[in-house]
């Protein structure tokens, strides 16, 4: 089952490869991660994707809140929240019809083209990571050159929050 892990860290160096060094160790997989400075410019916070049962996602948390640099660890998946991604995929747009399909697709889905030469449109997107799947999947018609992706960042809804 796929899980969204919260780490409110120390914002020092090497705090990031201890956390990232506690995956390895323990061979577990990170599917996504991000990273970057909170409201207190002397913390940062990372959300992690993973996947594991239960028991593996409780030990993953309890070794996390471990680490010296930890301030708090939250499960968002087990609370109610909002997660978002954002993508950038480049797609081919040498064609006048296929910048039409394009224009429209985006227009659905509220992405946006933020860059047009003659042969491409890169599109940006900043959704949940199903509807973000869902749009790559759209454009299977069209071809793909490039695409990029945040990872997933996350927040916990209402009054939960991941503090120190």
């Amino acid at each position: 089952m796929r899980h969204i892990i919260s780490i409110l860290i120390e914002n020092e160096a090497g705090a990031l490869s201890r956390v990232a060094g506690l995956f390895s160790a323990r061979a577990y997989n990170i599917e996504s991660l991000t990273v970057g400075p909170t409201e207190d410019p002397t913390l940062s916070r990372i959300t992690i994707v993973t996947t594991g049962s239960e028991r593996i996602i409780d030990q993953i948390i309890k070794q996390v809140d471990k680490l010296i640099d930890v301030v708090a660890v939250n499960q968002l998946t087990s609370d109610l929240h909002i997660e978002r991604e954002i993508v950038l995929v480049k797609v081919k747009a040498s064609e006048s019809q296929q910048r039409e399909d394009l224009k429209h697709l985006a227009e659905v889905v509220n992405g946006r083209i933020i860059d047009v030469t003659t042969d491409t449109y890169i599109i940006e997107l900043t959704e949940s990571v199903v509807q973000i799947d869902s749009f790559i999947a759209a454009l299977s018609e069209h071809e793909i050159i490039e695409t990029v992706r945040s990872g997933v960042s996350g927040i916990a809804r209402g009054g939960n929050v991941c503090t120190k």
